[in-house]
């Protein structure tokens, strides 16, 4: 089969052909930006699924061609084979022949960068385990707080109204104040780092700008954290044995914070856009039939919030989909277009309850590691809001709402509502600088069998430490028996019985895990 890329980059048909149309361009291949990829994605996809099949030949921003994978199968493939389909920026041919500038709109997005999303193999496992075992550090309970918090604060803002805009009142701040706050950097918050962080990846004039201002942002925090470090995120990067340098931690937190922030933010947006506009999905989740995790999940499937992930770059030619990839082509990660493949969704009205097959968080090597956060997030953000704001409506009419998109997703514009003038409440005035996992204390609930004689290891020096992994907290050794100041010799330690579990457990054990779901 021919590929379908027999023009240059940039060429203009002549004024009479059909290509002119503004979605249509050259080589009559569609276009992945303009009225109708912006409009109407859905339509956009299904008209490249009945003229191509699972993937289609689709036109970037400047009409640099790449293959759209819009089937739920093809795209699993596509993520799980890097040594097919490698994340290496450098690999694609329209860079390396001069068609894309420096300067494209989706530079931010594809310039290669010294981070574990641009790399494969050995460099990809160092750079994707730093990032991973800073996050097992995160205290999950303890963050569930802050959004709780930081959800009420925002409430306050407008509560007492009756009226509000959800997106940029709601939505596109919480997951900020959220990652500022993982980040170790709550000072940096502001509404500038809200917008430049929602510009970058809309391939707009001003998205390199917005992308230095970030960079500039991350680049003194982890100066700071070189010179001081705390109990946070940036600090846990740089202080990992996987020794990134300071240009490596800037580049993945502005990839973890582009990514959480995009992400979540319209993830918020589309869940209480679901909860508004859906009777079904408002009863069932205000009746107790449906979870605020479950409606969450619903919408990754419905509106995932990223329809695409540029990209993959093959590494050879080769065929997906009975389409001839060439070496050196650019692929885009499917995300809306295969949670909503026939083959795996024939009925899209469906209730996919917790089925976790889509794709909204990508997969393979590079699935999203920060997707627990962003469920938590969304999942405590939404719960809170409609606490606060139980008879929340849509302040306009549902074909009011206006969409903002680009090749990697699709967001609101708005999302007014009204609701009665509620008072504001009082917050917890307890510190929010505390985002670490603290060490269980053993003696609180184990209940351990008695000390045993334990051999020293062969080879090993008797009394000597052992070698400690990192990451591990060292406990202190007890003192040896010994001579006391009057001659006698010490006695030898009592072993100390670790405390039993106190009487009524089971409910005590239901007190705690609710607690802890609610964020407090």
């Amino acid at each position: 089969m021919t590929t379908p890329f027999h023009h240059e980059p940039g060429a203009v048909p002549p004024p009479q052909c059909p290509a002119h149309n503004l979605d249509i361009g050259p080589g009559g291949l569609r276009r992945l930006h303009g009225p109708e990829a912006e409009n109407n994605p859905a339509g956009l996809y299904d008209k490249l699924r009945a003229e191509h099949g699972t993937v289609a030949p689709v036109l970037l921003h400047g009409d640099v061609p790449a293959w759209l994978v819009l089937g739920h199968s093809e795209n699993l493939h596509l993520t799980r084979t890097p040594s097919q389909f490698s994340r290496d920026s450098r690999r694609w041919r329209a860079l390396q022949d001069g068609s894309v500038a420096p300067d494209h709109p989706l530079a931010p997005i594809f310039t290669w960068q010294p981070v574990c999303v641009f790399a494969d193999g050995a460099k990809h496992e160092r750079q994707r385990g730093a990032v991973t075992d800073s996050m097992e550090r995160i205290d999950t309970r303890g963050v569930r707080r802050h959004i709780n918090r930081f959800s009420n604060r925002l409430v306050n803002d407008f509560c007492e109204k009756g009226t509000a805009d959800l997106v940029s009142q709601f939505a596109e701040h919480l997951p900020m104040m959220v990652m500022c706050a993982i980040f170790g950097m709550p000072e940096e918050y502001d509404e500038r780092l809200v917008q430049a962080a929602r510009d970058m990846t809309r391939g707009t004039e001003t998205a390199v700008a917005s992308n230095a201002h970030i960079v500039a942002v991350l680049t003194r925090l982890v100066e700071r954290r070189r010179a001081e470090p705390a109990h946070d995120f940036a600090s846990w990067l740089v202080e990992h044995p996987a020794t990134m340098t300071d240009i490596e931690v800037v580049e993945h937190l502005r990839l973890i914070l582009i990514a959480a922030y995009e992400s979540t933010a319209n993830l918020i947006a589309n869940v209480l856009r679901m909860v508004l506009i859906d009777p079904r999905f408002r009863a069932r989740l205000s009746g107790g039939h449906m979870t605020v995790p479950e409606a969450v999940e619903q919408t990754l499937w419905d509106e995932p919030p990223f329809t695409a992930v540029f990209g993959r770059w093959a590494v050879g030619d080769t065929e997906l989909g009975g389409q001839q990839i060439k070496a050196g082509d650019a692929l885009l990660v499917g995300i809306a277009p295969a949670n909503t493949d026939p083959a795996v969704r024939p009925d899209l009205s469906a209730d996919m309850g917790g089925n976790r097959a889509h794709l909204a968080f990508s997969g393979g090597p590079h699935e999203c590691p920060g997707q627990d956060i962003g469920r938590a997030i969304a999942d405590v953000g939404v719960d809170a809001l409609l606490m606060r704001l139980p008879d929340l409506e849509l302040g306009v009419g549902e074909s009011e709402l206006r969409w903002v998109g680009n090749i990697m997703s699709r967001h609101l514009v708005e999302l007014p509502v009204k609701f009665a003038p509620s008072p504001q409440q009082k917050l917890d005035a307890d510190p929010l600088s505390v985002m670490a996992r603290a060490p269980r204390p053993a003696d609180a609930w184990e209940i351990s069998s008695p000390a045993r004689t334990v051999p020293e290891p062969r080879g090993e020096t008797p009394g000597a430490e052992p070698a400690q992994a990192p990451g591990t907290v060292s406990r202190p050794t007890p003192p040896a028996a010994g001579p006391t100041p009057g001659g006698n010799a010490a006695p030898a330690p009592v072993a100390t019985i670790p405390r039993q579990r106190r009487p009524a457990a089971p409910a005590r054990l239901w007190q705690a895990v609710t607690r802890w779901w609610n964020g407090y």
